[in-house]
């Protein structure tokens, strides 16, 4: 029997129903020779310092550093249950195999054999391989299983990743949070990004603009601008536009100075990563990094119409190229019927920069699958996520873009104008986006002849600003740590730092870690502003830690680890040592955290600013920074009930009489209904309505409808202060008592409170307490 480890219970289903396993049992599926089933992410983790000794449970800077010889694997809480489902199944006397089915990344590998190393698992390991979801993918992954042997250096360099983060990032954040007084998370990736957007916003604000001045002419056929110099159109001073002012008003003749044509090509796209698929995501659709993984994620799992998402390579092997012209018949039945029936004609064009077999570590770009499509099963953000896969596929099989470029230079005086038009030769891959906009394919060049004289109809003087550098989107900070090295200024580490700050599977997670954990907004622009919280953290972190050439260092070290090309011991123990020096640097810091807020308020207990942040209903909290106080209000709005006075004085109820009501009906005449009296014209009405419903015979008839009455409303909505965290200062029983009206409330403005958590505590308190929100806030 041979147990198969999906990463989710959907790819799980999908196996499950290519091997024949029909047969269901809770957590599993399975026939008589494959049992599958699945974890939920990760089932299981790293253990807490506690596990190592109770004395790590509370937080204090004398126990650090926390360096176990070797880091201890436990079961998640909240997925337990599937946990034990697994490891029942792995430990049956009937199984044989194990199959490793999950992600076919690091950490997909990590997911996996950290089950097999808490279940003691010693039998035979298989690893399933495969770069798309479709049926005749798992088909052919199955029958060609590879060795589990064959990836145990992936295992290595997973480990050695999730090891360097419990390290480094355990013991900074304890030594930061500890040391300063403050709930101070830190970590070997996301604090060297959050450095770069503060250090942006810094430059912003250290700006100082400079006006310069353009000057555009309209020769009629064509604009030109003016170029102060070979490469500059920008005119610094004053004195000189108005020596150029002078020029154009005294001479309107240019004379065609010199006319240059060059034919140019331009290559065709590489296809996409997974980092250049976010950008392009962000530009184009504005989705963000997370959002873009989301969907595109939904389209390899669920729809099984493009390749494995999590991917860092932009080209394909040798064996992916027979497979192309299945790829393109798939998608004959949508809206790019046509360019994939063109392409055909013309025949593929599969270049040499496409196809890299050096350049594929883990898994090829991201292309459509042979799976066919139907478009009418794709959400709104599948389609056109979907749409921007295949445009750029069918780009790199199209030919290259060939164009003529022509420069025109003209001289009246001392002032040259140039104006540049290009002449599309071959249309290629551009014409597949219809990414160009000519008009016309003729070349106004063809009627000028150098020495020619030309007319200046009128110029246009621009005045403008230099501008700010601009803050990061979610496609520009992608570019930055995918990029790190740009800003290593040492040009050794420059060389070797490929593998930028994060994967392209957690780069998106990052940035809304950053976002969660109030560090920094994102704005009605979509641009990332830090706040002031995280410009204080970024201020007190050592310098070594937000450097992106130490994560750099780090990514590169991991992948020669996967290759077998270092030792992961070698690894952890550099981790340790650096562990050591930057808990040591914080000890010798003599800075205290004192972060400055907009709109904050002083917190009652401790006197320290209270930062002020918007929760995802609209809430207004104020949250004291100082850990070892905590304390947390937010402004709600209630009901307050009226008492027996104010309703009295309240306008009596308000009676509201609805007019009578003509029924038309469409084809039968009115029907007039005589009496001797009132009181007769009514019961000889209500007789007729009762015949009408039996006889469901249609009339005009008047009715008349009952009078509605409005009450009096009962309570008045106000704006109040309720406590969600109370402070650890607060000692004062009184104050424990308040709601007994025994007490001093004078920090707050109501008898209202959501939350009081038991006052003091220790920092593992604290920290329960913040996970135990986030489940509540999950459950909801």
């Amino acid at each position: 029997m041979k147990v198969v480890l999906a990463e989710k219970p959907s790819v799980g289903r999908s196996l499950a129903k290519v091997l024949g396993c029909n047969k269901r049992e809770d957590g599993y599926l399975y026939n008589d020779e494959y049992i599958v089933t699945w974890a939920l992410g990760h089932l299981v983790e790293l253990a807490q310092p506690a596990d190592y000794s109770q004395n790590y449970k509370r937080w204090s800077f004398s126990s650090l550093p926390i360096l176990p010889d070797e880091l201890k694997q436990v079961p998640i809480e909240r997925t337990l249950d599937q946990y034990k489902v697994v490891k029942k199944l792995i430990e049956r006397n009937d199984v044989d195999c194990f199959i490793i089915a999950t992600d076919a990344g690091r950490e997909g590998e990590l997911v996996a054999r950290w089950i097999l190393k808490l279940t003691n698992y010693n039998k035979d390991v298989k690893r399933l391989w495969i770069s798309s979801q479709t049926d005749q993918a798992i088909k052919e992954g199955f029958s060609n299983l590879k060795k589990g042997d064959d990836y145990i250096n992936l295992y290595n360099a997973a480990k050695s990743r999730a090891a360097a983060d419990w390290y480094v990032g355990l013991n900074v954040t304890r030594a930061l949070t500890t040391h300063y007084d403050a709930k101070i998370s830190a970590g070997r990736v996301q604090t060297p990004t959050l450095f770069l957007i503060c250090e942006r916003e810094e430059e912003i604000e250290k700006f100082s603009g400079n006006f310069y001045w353009t000057v555009k002419g309209d020769f009629s056929l064509f604009n030109a601008s003016l170029y102060v110099s070979n490469d500059s159109i920008r005119i610094e001073s004053e004195k000189d536009l108005n020596k150029i002012k002078e020029t154009l008003d005294s001479n309107k003749t240019a004379i065609v100075e010199n006319i240059e044509k060059v034919n140019k090509e331009e290559l065709q796209p590489l296809a996409y990563d997974l980092t250049e698929l976010q950008r392009d995501a962000n530009l184009k659709l504005g989705f963000s990094a997370k959002k873009t993984l989301d969907v595109l994620q939904r389209l390899y799992e669920y729809h099984k119409i493009v390749t494995y998402p999590r991917t860092d390579s932009r080209y394909i092997t040798d064996d992916i190229v027979d497979t192309l012209r299945d790829r393109l018949r798939a998608l004959v039945s949508t809206s790019f019927a046509t360019q994939v029936i063109n392409l055909e004609k013309k025949g593929l064009i599969v270049s040499d920069r496409f196809v890299r077999n050096e350049l594929v570590s883990d898994h090829h770009a991201i292309i459509p699958t042979e799976q066919r499509v139907n478009v009418d099963r794709l959400s709104s953000d599948e389609k056109d996520l979907w749409q921007l896969i295949v445009i750029r596929f069918l780009e790199v099989l199209s030919p290259k873009y060939e164009y003529e470029s022509t420069t025109i230079t003209l001289a009246i005086d001392d002032c040259k104008f140039i104006t540049r038009e290009t002449v599309v030769q071959i249309e290629g891959f551009k014409g597949i986006n219809k990414a160009i906009n000519n008009k016309e394919n003729k070349s106004l060049s063809n009627s000028l002849k150098k020495g020619e004289k030309i007319s200046l109809i009128e110029y246009k003087v621009n005045k403008l600003s230099t501008d700010p550098p601009k803050r990061y989107n979610d496609a520009s900070i992608l570019s930055a740590m995918e990029h790190a090295g740009r800003f290593v200024e040492d040009t050794a580490i420059k060389k070797n730092l490929t593998a930028g700050l994060g994967t392209p599977a957690t780069r998106a997670d990052i940035i809304e870690k950053l976002i969660k954990n109030n560090y920094m907004i994102r704005n009605e622009n979509n641009e990332f502003v830090p706040t002031s919280y995280a410009r204080e953290i970024i201020r007190l972190v050592p310098p070594m830690l937000k450097s992106p050439a130490l994560t750099g260092k780090w990514e590169d070290r991991l992948k020669k680890i996967s290759t077998g090309k270092e030792n992961s011991d070698n690894f952890i123990y550099d981790i340790k040592e650096l562990t050591r020096k930057l808990v040591k640097d914080i000890k010798n810091s003599y800075e205290s955290f004192s972060p400055v807020f907009k709109d904050s308020k002083t917190c009652p207990f401790c006197n320290s600013e209270m930062m002020k942040i918007v929760d995802e209903m609209g809430r207004t909290h104020y949250i004291c920074q100082k850990l070892s106080c905590s304390y947390e209000e937010m402004i709600v709005e209630k009901r307050i009930p009226l008492t027996d006075k104010e309703i009295s004085e309240q306008p009596k109820a308000v009676v509201k009489k609805v007019k009578k009501v003509k029924v038309v009906a469409k084809s039968t005449p009115k029907v007039v209904v005589k009496s001797t009296s009132k009181s007769a014209n009514i019961s000889s009405s209500a007789s007729y309505f009762q015949n009408l419903s039996k006889t469901k015979t249609n009339s005009t008839v008047s009715k008349k409808v009952a009078s509605k009455t409005v009450k009096t409303p009962q309570y008045r909505i106000e704006k109040v202060v309720e406590v969600v965290r109370d402070s650890k200062l607060n000692r004062n029983r009184n104050y424990q008592n308040r709601n007994n009206n025994k007490t001093n409330r004078s920090f707050v403005d109501n008898k209202y409170k959501v939350e009081n958590s038991s006052s003091g505590g220790s920092f593992a308190d604290f920290i329960k307490a913040s996970e135990d929100r986030k489940k509540n806030k999950r459950k909801k």
